[in-house]
């Protein structure tokens, strides 16, 4: 047996320590991710429906 006596008691909590390291790399991934790209997170407006889309609305970047 030697060393490896005790791998069946503690498995379990190896592998519930594993799974929040990996959540919490998850997690700071995701949060590094919306502090470098803040514009995917806001709001963008839309084209109002009942107008319809002209090329100054599509060719124009100043337009809002």
């Amino acid at each position: 047996m030697g060393i490896h006596y005790d791998y069946k008691s503690t498995r379990g909590e190896k592998a519930m320590k594993k799974e929040a390291k990996k959540k919490a790399r998850i997690e700071q991934r995701r949060a590094k991710k919306l502090k470098d790209n803040p514009t995917s997170v806001s709001d963008k407006k839309m084209h109002d429906i009942d107008k319809p889309i002209t090329l100054e609305d599509l060719t124009n970047p100043d337009k809002s």
